[in-house]
């Protein structure tokens, strides 16, 4: 192995160290003890397992102790509810040293290889939360069991930038099969890490057996016990390396194209090691990883994806400029404005995460019943795949009521509006909820773009209205835009903050601005792709410009998604506050009035073509742009774009801005939001005269 203790230590300093103890286990039905290796690194389940250099060393020193003692077998498990999840992230950002980013990848297989070509049985006890190198080092083992209640298991890495480098893309299409492995490892990743259950763990072939968590360490040493003395002989399945792995391979390929569109050096690297592994030589392969892995680590692609992790879980659990927690009121009641679905997709969430009572009124008793509907054949829907139990359906229903009469709203701690994004009903709205509800109720506004301050003018307390926006879909998209007007006081903001978290969702403090932050930026740039199909680029050219970016769609497939209607009304609202730098599309214009939804039309082999009624009614001109003309000017576009917004203040920071596009638009993370990119293409140097991150943050360090 290559790190000494010594060197372990001066690679990462501030590693939160997992330690590795060793000890020797009597089991029934074994003349010889059982060598139980337990991960620990000290903390509570809130800080889970993770290996850096000096958790490989002190694994390394428990095996050589297991190794010694000539168990009957040696098993590895971790502390209670986490196994382990992954290598230690923190620390790969400091690594600056070529030398040392090879010395981290090659360390890891040094370590778990050991359990792999061991003479004595090896078992992995996965007995909660396995993740990316965690779930390598139980497959390095020979045999593996599950708990039950293990609620994480997945390999993160694609998702992140990076692939599985200490054995996964090896051993795990050899355990379970080519075009399986290239779901965990790939399918699963690139669709935001889409983690699997206990069933499709045990169902693919990745664990032997499955026991409950009471008495798992019990039962997983018995298991042992039978398998080492041959009463069990777990399956294993033949793999197929021909045409079954040719087609795996050839999936792999058309996931990452059609996801990342090249953009993701990770990702491609990934398929790259599953062909290699067909010929289930783990010299060859686990050479190949650690190359990659060590060129990987030393890449500014890298560090944006663990700048992405970042952003999303530490700095998305503190949101910058939130009021002190202790000002928010509570909230058991709430009110909905509007029973669209909208709002209606708001009445299920607020139901189902802070149970209390949730009221929707609007302007008809069929509007109303519909949406009471909805939320509860949503409820049911849940209870048929055995996501709330019988009663616990029953309860969220009946806390679910409607009303014409604002008057339900008297008791409300909380009211939100979902009705037609136009600034005079919203005050109208509001003038008729202050009539009924408490000086202290909040007002909140699901507003995409509209002013907070203007929607509070009239109104005798507009120190509790906040701008509440979500993205929809609602149940999916975690982010929540909380927006502070310039009468809202502390109380009220607090207040949101806490109803945010409570809803699960990942807040960010936004000025009064129009279209905040992620509708601004999104119409900045779909409106530069506009402007160049009315000036005569065709829109297969300007449409496919940005996928050099890897986004998760493009801008024409954004626009019919929003809904052009949608698209169109916030492009005006923009075009109102800043003429010079938003466009408002005549051909947009005439698009929306005919009744279209979309551009493409798709024929049976889901090949696009331009609607022939949309090339019809779009008037082009005759300076067309290449896709490179595009993409430069759309991303000129955005960062001058978020220059303004952090000159104005919209939010605190750029890295605000990044976490915003990630939870809020489903922007990659190996992306890391658009700063780094910017950062990364030179963009915001020839634009702004400078990068928008200081070296080291998204990027290797100096």
């Amino acid at each position: 192995m290559t790190f000494t203790a010594e060197a372990a230590k001066a690679a990462f300093p501030d590693e939160v160290v997992t330690n590795a103890v060793t000890n020797l286990v009597k089991v029934p039905g074994l003349d010889k003890p059982v060598a139980l290796i337990t991960l620990d690194n000290g903390h509570d389940h809130t800080r889970p397992n993770t290996f850096g250099p000096q958790g490989l060393v002190s694994l390394n020193a428990a095996l050589d102790k297991a190794f010694a003692a000539e168990p009957a077998a040696i098993a590895v498990t971790g502390k209670p509810f986490i196994f382990a999840v992954g290598a230690d992230l923190s620390g790969v950002e400091a690594v600056s040293d070529p030398k040392l980013a090879r010395e981290i990848a090659q360390t890891g297989h040094d370590v778990f290889r050991r359990l792999t070509e061991s003479k004595i049985p090896t078992f992995g006890f996965v007995n909660g939360a396995v993740m990316g190198g965690g779930l390598e080092l139980a497959l390095s083992c020979h045999y593996r069991t599950l708990s039950e209640n293990t609620a994480a298991i997945a390999f993160p890495e694609v998702f992140l930038g990076l692939f599985p480098g200490w054995g996964g893309t090896q051993l795990l299409p050899n355990l379970i099969g080519p075009d399986a492995a290239v779901t965990v490892i790939i399918e699963n990743a690139l669709a935001q890490n889409k983690m699997l259950n206990v069933r499709k763990a045990a169902e693919l072939g990745i664990v032997d057996e499955v026991f409950g968590s009471a008495d798992y360490l019990e039962q997983s040493l018995l298991w042992l016990a039978k398998v080492v003395n041959g009463e069990i002989t777990p399956a294993r399945r033949e793999i197929d390396r021909g045409a079954e792995w040719d087609a795996a391979v050839a999936r792999a390929k058309s996931i990452v194209d059609g996801r990342t569109h090249g953009a993701s050096p990770g990702a491609t690297k990934a398929v790259e090691l599953l062909e290699l592994a067909r010929e289930n030589d783990l010299d060859r392969g686990y050479a190949a990883e650690t190359d990659g892995l060590a060129e990987l680590l030393m890449s500014d692609v890298l560090r944006a994806g663990l700048y992405s992790f970042n952003l999303v879980n530490k700095r998305a659990k503190r949101p910058a400029g939130a009021p002190d927690k202790s000002l928010a009121r509570k909230v058991n009641k709430v009110g909905i404005v509007g029973a669209g679905l909208m709002a209606s997709q708001l009445a299920l969430l607020f139901v189902r995460r802070l149970k209390v009572p949730v009221v929707l009124t609007d302007v008809d008793q069929a509007r109303v019943d519909k949406g009471v509907g909805y939320v509860h054949e949503e409820i049911d829907k849940l209870l048929a795949k055995k996501r709330v139990s019988p009663d616990g359906a029953n309860r969220l229903k009946a806390l679910v009521t409607g009303s014409l009469d604002k008057a339900a709203f008297s008791d409300a701690d909380f009211v939100i509006e979902a009705v037609f994004e136009e600034l005079g009903v919203k005050q109208q709205v509001f003038a008729e909820l202050e009539q009924h509800v408490s000086p202290e109720t909040i007002l909140a506004t699901n507003t995409s773009s509209l002013s907070i301050t203007a929607m509070a003018s009239k109104l005798r307390h507009p120190e509790r209205v906040v701008g509440f926006h979500f993205f929809n879909p609602v149940a999916v998209l975690p982010l929540l835009e909380i927006v502070r007007g310039e009468k809202t006081d502390d109380a009220a903001l607090a207040t949101a903050f806490s109803v945010g978290k409570q809803l699960k969702k990942s807040s960010v403090l936004v000025k009064d601005a129009t279209a905040f932050v992620v509708n601004r930026l999104l119409l900045r740039f779909l409106g530069e792709v506009l402007v160049a199909v009315d000036e005569g680029t065709p829109f297969d050219v300007a449409d496919s410009a940005l996928e050099p970016l890897g986004l998760p769609m493009s801008p024409l497939n954004l626009m019919q998604l929003v809904g052009p209607a949608i698209a169109l009304h916030v492009g005006e609202t923009l075009h109102g506050s800043f003429p010079d730098r938003f466009t408002v599309s005549e051909n947009l214009d005439k698009f929306v009035k005919a009744g279209k939804k979309g551009v493409w039309t798709w024929d049976a082999t889901g090949t696009p073509s331009v609607d022939p009624e949309v090339a019809a009614l779009w008037t082009q001109g005759d300076r067309p742009s290449t896709a490179e003309q595009v993409r430069d000017r759309a991303l000129n576009a955005i960062a001058e774009e978020v220059r303004i917004m952090l000159d104005e203040g919209v939010v605190a920071e750029a890295q605000d801005i990044d976490l915003c596009l990630i939870l809020g638009a489903g922007w990659p993370f190996w992306l890391g939001g658009i700063t780094p990119y910017l950062d990364r293409a030179g963009v915001s140097e020839r634009v702004n005269g400078k990068p928008f991150l200081s070296q080291g943050v998204a990027s290797v360090p100096a």
